[in-house]
């Protein structure tokens, strides 16, 4: 099923209790925003998760939901009303946080490397058109997905599949080898039975796993995430340079591999079955 801000693949012959999640993988660029950028189409696209909508169209029993719109035009993994004041005329007023302030608001201010997607500002009305039109339509649909799967197997498990620069694993106390980052919001959006088991399909795939350092999970995650109600949220980091040349946004040769080991793993995760432990903490 197309919508104007999403692709939605439903579950044919629906068994799965799982949601799958692409909510900045969209590379459809509206004329008139390519038109008023500062920015070449290359620059624009370091801000996609680009090609892992990809690694989820195999995955059999489960629906699926990806943006068409790219990130660098409405950030789905945000709140509707982190509205950033400096590229939006009448935001004043609105709550702000780090992520306002760097420019990475619903409606970004910049890409990759800080840099402006545009010069001037915009006017609210105009702001408030692209959520009507790309953000609210999405998260629409996706909070009809978690319905929809906790009423016919009384819970839902929703994987949010994003990916990462290679930059973000150096340093510090993370893994410099981890390639997958799993986001659980340090266990408040999913119970750690479901966490264990998704780290442990990766795990077996031959991934380096680590938990929530450099990331937690964003606004799907945190909004989303209810495992007392039954509803099991994780945000999965893929390391771009796995698949991709990062500089200049095009899949190597390991693609074919990464994509068919990725797509079995959530093919794994596909299959979890309603746990006993969810079920009673109803």
């Amino acid at each position: 099923m197309k919508h104007s801000a999403y692709i939605l693949e439903p579950s044919t012959a629906p068994q799965s209790c799982a949601v799958f999640s692409s909510p900045h993988s969209g590379a459809e660029y509206p004329e008139g925003f390519l038109r008023r950028s500062c920015l070449t189409p290359l620059q624009l696209r370091s801000s996609e998760d680009a090609y892992v909508d990809q690694f989820i169209g195999d995955t059999l029993g489960a629906p699926i939901l990806k943006a068409r719109f790219p990130r660098a035009y409405v950030d789905l993994n945000r709140a509707p009303d982190e509205l950033d004041p400096a590229i939006i005329h009448g935001a004043l007023g609105v709550p702000t946080n780090p992520r306002v302030a760097a420019g990475l608001g619903v409606i970004p201010r910049v890409v990759a490397n800080g840099r402006a997607i545009q010069l001037g500002k915009m006017k609210l009305a105009e702001a408030e058109a692209r959520l009507d039109a790309c953000y609210f339509p999405y998260h629409t649909a996706l909070r009809g997905l978690i319905d929809a799967q906790r009423q016919r197997f009384g819970v839902c498990y929703l994987l949010d599949i994003h990916s990462m620069p290679r930059s973000t694993l150096t340093g510090g106390l993370l893994n410099k080898r981890a390639n997958i980052v799993l986001g659980d919001r340090y266990g408040t959006a999913s119970s750690q039975w479901f966490t264990d088991a998704v780290a442990t399909f990766f795990c077996e795939a031959g991934f380096e796993v680590a938990r929530n350092v450099p990331f937690a999970g964003g606004y799907i995650t945190r909004h989303y995430g209810a495992p007392s109600q039954g509803v099991h949220v994780v945000q999965i980091e893929i390391d771009r340079s796995l698949y991709m040349n990062e500089a200049r946004v095009e899949l190597h040769q390991d693609f074919e591999d990464i994509r068919s080991r990725i797509a079995a793993v959530l093919t794994q995760i596909s299959g979890i079955a309603a746990c006993p432990q969810s079920l009673a903490a109803e």
